[in-house]
């Protein structure tokens, strides 16, 4: 694979097996500290962000790489429902932080997470608007899905180190 940036099918299996059990088992971690048991909603938080950035967006990436329509397509629906879960878990965080009556947004690591969800919004609405492969408004343009594979790699690294 050093010289190709296209990945085998068993590559490409290996690699969503692990980003899958990683996020699940991980954002299980997580969400289940430190008395072993879910304590809502505070503990969906971890659990579904988790499964946003590492699982769905992680299964997303490596299924671009496979290249062809479908792929692309599939890469989309993986990378969208990857944002629905990091707004669901924004969503828990926030309304756990009403439920205690605390201010928001307070620390790096809670601005830093709002800048990503946000991000990651906008990096999938570029994706479903400009580089969509049935209408997209400029698939064709190289620029335009330069920008949006570097950007998208920015924010899940970003949000990769915030997270952990």
């Amino acid at each position: 694979m050093a010289g190709s940036s296209k990945l085998s099918s068993s590559q490409h299996q290996a690699l969503v097996a692990a980003f899958a059990l990683y996020s699940l088992i991980v954002g299980y971690y997580a969400a289940t500290r430190p008395n072993g048991k879910f304590r809502s909603p505070f503990s969906y938080h971890p659990f579904l962000m988790t499964l946003g950035m590492v699982g769905c967006a992680g299964i997303a990436t490596v299924t671009k790489k496979l290249g062809g329509y479908a792929n692309t397509k599939y890469h989309g629906y993986l990378a969208n429902f990857g944002v629905l879960l990091n707004l669901a878990g924004l969503y828990a965080i926030y309304h756990n932080k009403n439920l205690m009556e605390r201010p928001h947004f307070t620390s790096y690591h809670g601005i830093a997470g709002l800048a990503l969800v946000l991000s990651s919004v906008g990096a999938g609405m570029v994706g479903g608007v400009f580089l969509h492969p049935d209408f997209g408004i400029d698939k064709t343009n190289q620029t335009v899905r330069y920008a949006h594979k570097m950007f998208a790699r920015i924010v899940l690294g970003a949000a990769w180190a915030t997270a952990f």
